[in-house]
Order: structure tokens, then sequence, then C-alpha cells
């Protein structure tokens, strides 16, 4: 008996198969519901709405930008996926044609589902054995935005498996999908969604990346080269050196251009002719991607995604927050002043001197509304630390490396770092506390050399000099930095006071003997406190320090000027009250009185050698070239440690208040020395001065008689 009958029979036994699998699809396509369940899918028809109607309103991932203060200079962007979505009008008639053709020839015939093109699908594979898709733009459409609004593994891998299941459950929901958006409506989401390859998300991206252009200037073979891409992203990537596979990809599309009606024969002719021509732009990436003529400005944006994933506004914990940066399409305008940050820059050696392992960095910050400035340090920003030395720290071993010259460490605040012992700048708190508690600028005290102190178990600092003894005032004491004067004043208001209103002013405790002398339990006997032994960062102490000069009222620091959601508008967060704000306004409150604040101001000018409104500084100050530098009204205080291991300065005017410091940060115990103290009070003192230079000269607020004693 011949065996041709029973061959011919086993081809016929696949082709019957993939027509009876074809009309059960086919059938699904029409009787959604009862497909689902008899496939055996356990999910309902309702789940299936529900997702519909989440399709309807998802949108893809979009990049956040980051700009310059003038609001329109890109300084780098943040994203996951490079997407910036795109509308339709603003899209190439060539783009939309040529997607069209290398993806779904039938798009504007069908309504979500092509039954010829699933039962073409099925009988193609049934004699190949391949897997011809046979999905349609909007099913495609549907899979990606089920993988992009994805917010579990399991929901990822429902959304991409290849099974029967999930395709049945992507053509009933691409049904609905057509029954609720335009054919515009999805073209438009397809292509803002669709991968290019090179990290190109949607068609604004791959415009931009392979083609240094934007999607409405894009022509027929450009169009035809990115659709072609679709379908295989590295296969026929034509940044490749051998451009064969994507020239090939690219003149099928331009082929089926032609048979569609799209483009003439002889247009697609001459069209497949040209070489792909590309002109490859990388976009800019997070905050190392910062153009170099603006390097310092790394610090602020490092700053910048510390804040963001401290701020509720932008996701429950830290890690939805960052992931809300990189896909929520923010734009986002930092707070900094050009002409104050180039003035800080050029005054702690930014560019110059960034070869020393001590760090001097100074930070500005205004008051009344704690927005930064300006942020400088004599490093480089950079992730590169192959060419520098050794870490001075003896305990860091052979192989770590210092924070000199590169670095992205936050060594200006804002980070995890604790910062550096800030000295006598802490005097502020127990004078600003005692202030508040009632006691006047006129409180006199006869202060020893060293005082022996019963409140603080015999702890008995002394002076830096024997010219400090004597009959001090808050004014005479401040000016001079006088140890035993703070240690005998802080004992009357309370250190624990002193403390809590440091706290109220911005700073935090970072290191584990600070948290714990700041403890309830100890913060009484924390008679070392007015003395600076605590660790703080320029950034604390610029905005505490703001909070004076704004009569008492204290302003979060914030490193932008505005947040703009993708939809243009302001960027919110819910208020404990239900009120809605923005999120990149001050927030500010009254800590201390207006009074006491500017009482406060008074006696800090003596330091600065400017004169106090009401008194008298008592002949000589600590840092008395400040008022002659800046030239107008300016208040501040020196602070240095013990063997002049740090020294810092921190000043200001009624318009700015800044915070300069240097230190090693790899190693405190590697003294900076006398002779490098003077270094912080030229930085703030020129910064001041070159920052406001060209404004009118305001007047600080004299404290009223009651308060001056």
């Amino acid at each position: 008996m011949s065996n041709r009958p029973l061959a011919a029979a086993g081809r016929l036994v696949p082709l019957l198969r993939a027509g009876l699998i074809a009309g059960i699809v086919i059938a699904a396509v029409a009787y959604p519901v009862v497909a689902l369940t008899g496939i055996g899918a356990k999910a309902t028809a309702h789940a299936v709405d529900q997702k519909t109607r989440v399709l309807k309103t998802a949108l893809p991932a979009e990049t956040s930008y980051l700009y310059a203060p003038d609001g329109k200079t890109v300084l780098t962007m943040f994203y996951e996926e490079y997407r910036q979505y795109t509308k339709l009008s603003d899209m190439s008639p060539n783009i939309q044609q040529a997607i069209v053709a290398a993806e779904d020839s039938r798009f504007y015939q069908h309504h979500g589902v092509d039954p010829k093109g699933v039962a073409r699908a099925f009988v193609s594979n049934a004699r190949s054995g391949g897997s011809q898709g046979a999905s349609t733009l909007t099913m495609q459409y549907v899979r990606m935005a089920l993988r992009d609004s994805a917010t579990t593994p399991r929901e990822v891998q429902e959304a991409t498996q290849q099974t029967s299941i999930r395709k049945v459950k992507e053509m009933r929901m691409a049904l609905d999908l057509e029954k609720e958006l335009s054919k515009e409506q999805i073209m438009e989401r397809y292509l803002n969604s669709a991968y290019f390859g090179h990290r190109a998300y949607g068609i604004y991206a791959a415009s931009e990346i392979f083609f240094s252009k934007t999607p409405k200037d894009l022509t027929p073979v450009e169009a035809a080269t990115l659709a072609g891409l679709v379908k295989s992203p590295s296969e026929y990537d034509p940044a490749d050196s051998d451009q064969k596979e994507a020239t090939g990809r690219r003149n099928y599309v331009l082929d089926r251009m032609s048979q569609l009606g799209y483009l003439s024969p002889d247009s697609a002719t001459a069209a497949k002719s040209e070489p792909i021509r590309l002109k490859l732009t990388t976009p800019p990436h997070d905050c190392a991607a910062i153009p170099e003529k603006y390097n310092s400005w790394g610090f602020a944006c490092d700053y910048l995604k510390n804040w963001w994933s401290a701020q509720p506004a932008f996701g429950a914990n830290r890690l939805d927050r960052m992931d809300n940066l990189r896909r929520g399409g923010y734009r986002i305008v930092l707070s900094l002043d050009p002409k104050v940050q180039e003035a800080a820059e050029k005054n702690v050696g930014a560019k110059d001197a960034t070869g020393s392992p001590f760090a001097n960095g100074i930070v500005v910050s205004e008051p009344g509304t704690g927005r930064v400035k300006a942020m400088a340090v004599n490093r480089t920003y950079s992730l590169d630390l192959a060419d520098n030395p050794q870490s001075s720290n003896p305990e860091a071993g052979p192989k770590v490396k210092a924070n000199y010259p590169n670095t992205v460490a936050p060594l200006l605040g804002g980070g995890d770092l604790a910062g550096y012992q800030a000295g006598s700048t802490f005097k502020m708190f127990p004078m600003l506390a005692a202030l508040d508690s009632g006691m006047t600028l006129s409180t006199s005290f006869n202060a020893p050399y060293r005082y022996k102190s019963a409140v603080y178990d015999g702890w008995a600092p002394s002076n830096a000099s024997g010219a400090m003894t004597g009959q001090q005032t808050m004014w005479s004491g401040f000016g001079k930095s006088v140890n035993t004067y703070f240690v005998w004043l802080e004992e009357k208001v309370g250190a624990d006071r002193a403390v809590r209103l440091a706290e109220q002013l911005g700073l935090r405790w970072r290191t584990d003997v600070d948290r714990e002398q700041a403890s309830p339990a100890k913060a009484k006997k924390w008679g070392a406190f007015t003395l600076g032994v605590s660790d703080a960062t320029p950034l604390e102490m610029a905005n505490a320090y703001a909070a004076i000069a704004a009569d008492g009222r204290y302003c979060e620091a914030i490193p932008v000027q505005a947040i703009m959601n993708r939809d243009g508008t302001p960027a919110t967060y819910a208020t404990p009250g239900g009120l809605h704000r923005e999120v990149a306004k001050p927030r500010c409150r009254q800590v201390v009185s207006a009074d006491a604040a500017r009482a406060a101001t008074d006696a800090a000018r003596c330091p600065t050698g400017d004169t106090p409104a009401r008194g008298s500084c008592g002949g000589w100050s600590t840092a008395d070239s400040v008022r002659g530098t800046v030239g107008r009204p300016v208040a501040g205080k020196t602070g240095t440690t013990d063997s002049t291991r740090s020294a810092w300065f921190v000043g200001y005017t009624p318009e700015l208040a800044a915070a300069s410091f240097i230190s090693d940060p790899d190693n405190p115990f590697n003294a900076v020395g006398d002779g490098q103290s003077q270094i912080p009070i030229q930085a703030v003192s020129q910064t001041l001065r070159d920052g406001l230079k060209g404004t009118p000269t305001r007047q600080f607020t004299p404290p009223s008689d009651a308060i001056v004693g």
C-alpha cells in the first residue's frame, strides 16, 4: 500500500488543527468572555475591564529634566527609560505611516484585533513551526502599557509571557480599548511607548538619539529606519558597523509604504538607494553628566536628589521617590543664583584649588525662603577617582582613594555625611535661646580665663586668650568668642534648651556620640555644646543663620525654585490639614521672636568688625576684616576646633546667609592649622561682596529697648 495518502493526511492534520485554533481565536474575538473561561483563564471579565480602564489613563515613564535657574538651560536628565512624551501633531506623518507599514498594515480597518491576521498567523505557524505574532498596534500597545504600569515582578511577567491566556486577554483589552480611544490616540500612545534600542523609548528619544532631530522633522528614509527597529532593536541596529540588516529592514518598510500608497514607487526606489545616515546623540543622565561649564553645580544636583528622596510628595519611601524622579516626567528648576554661584566658585577656588586634602566649601542660603543660592567646594564633581591619591586616613587602607581632586561625596551637606565640628559658630544657639527666654543683650558676666562649671560636674573650659578675661556682655562675648562667658550663659538658659533650638533651626545629629549627647537624658549636661563639638554641615549652618537674618523665621532648605508635573502643573503635596501646597514653595515657621533674632544679629555684628545698633563690641573681634570686604551691614561668627582641625565662618546680610568651612573630610584629625583658618572668613566675605554687587544696601532692623537691657 502506498504511503502517499498517509503522508498527505499527515500534512493536512496540522492545517486542520491550525484552522480549528484560528476559529477558536476568532470566536474569542467575537465572544471574549466565553473564550476566557473556555481556555481556563482565572481572571474574570470584571478584572479585564478594570485593567482596560487603567490603560485608558496610563502614561509611559517619562524623563525628568533638571534646568538652570533660567528655566531653559538643561543641566541634565533623570531617567530609567529615556523618553519625552510627544503629541501626534508634533510627529511627522512619515513615522505614523512607516509604523503602520512595518507593524500593522490594517490598523485603520480593524477594531483592535485583526481576524485575518490571526488566522494567517496560525496557519503560517502550523506550516512552518514558526511564531508569527499577529499582534496589531493596539495589542502591542496593550502589552507595553501593562508592562509599564506593572508594580510587581509578577505583573511584568503576566504582561509579557508567551501564553494563549495572555494573548486572549490582550485581544479582549485591545477590543475594549478601541471603543474608548480613537485610532489617533492609540497611535500617539504607541509611538510614545515603543522601544527603538540604545535606551530610546518613544519616538522623541529615537529621533534624537539616532538623528539628532525632533519627530516632526523625520524624512521617509529616517522614519522607515526607526519603524523597522521596533520588531528587533538589536538585530536591526543601524549604529552597527555593518548596516546590512538595518538597510534590508528599512527597505522592506519602504516597500510596504509604497504598497499601501504612502510613497510612490519611484520615491520608494529612490529612498532605498540612500545609505542610512546617522547623527548619533547620547542624552545626558544624572548629575555626573552635567556639562563641564556647570561642573560645580553637580554638588547642588546631588543635593537635589537627596532632598527629593526625603519628600513624601513623591512616594511612600525613598525607593518609590527616586523611581518617580526617573519616570515621572518632571521639569525641575534649580534655585541656584548664577551670580552668587559664580562668586562662591571663585572664592573657594572650585576650579583651581582641587589638589588639597583640605576641602574648602561654601553654601549660600536665602533668608525668608530657605532656597539654596550657591554650593561650591574646591573639588571636581566626577565619578572618576582613578587619579585621586590615597586617602589621608591611616585607617582607610592602601586601596581607598582620597576625596580629591574628584568626588561626588556630599561634602556640603544634604547627604549622609556627618559634617565637621563647627566650633564657636554654635555659640549662636545658647545666645539666641537666652534672648528668646527673656534675657537681655546687656547680660553681664566677669568671665575668667578658666571657668569651672558646677552644673556640668566640674568641667573647666578655658578661653583661647587671656585678653578675653573680664566683664563681658553678649556683644563683646560674641565678638571676642569668649568661651567662659558662653558656658556660663548656657548654664543660665539650659544646654538642653540650646540643643532643642538648634534642632528647630534644622540641625541634625548624625554620629552616635552627638545623638547620645543630644538625647533628652543627656542634653542638660552637654556643656561643650556651646563650643561646637558637634558635627554640622555648611548647608545646615547657612540655613540656621538665615533664620536669624529673617527675624527668627526658619525656612527648610530647598534646592529648587519650581517643580512642574509632566502636564505643566506645579507638583503639590497634601498638608496634615488636607490642603494642597506646591512642593517648591518655601516652608517656613517662626522659631524665635523677631526681637530675639534682631538682638542676636546686633551681637553678631561684633565679630565682623561691623558696628551694632545698640551696644559695644569691647574694642576688638575675631573677624574684623569682614565688614570692610563686604561693604554693607554684615553679621556672623567664626569657629575653630581643638588644634584647628577645622575652621568655619558663617556670615549674613539681610539678603544672604553663607557658611564656609575648611577641613579634611577623610581624616578629621588631619589639622588644618592656624595658617588656613582665615580661608572660610575670606570665602564668605568675598562671596557676599561679589554676589550682592550692584544690589541696594539693606539695613538690619535694630532690637527693641526692652531686649537691649
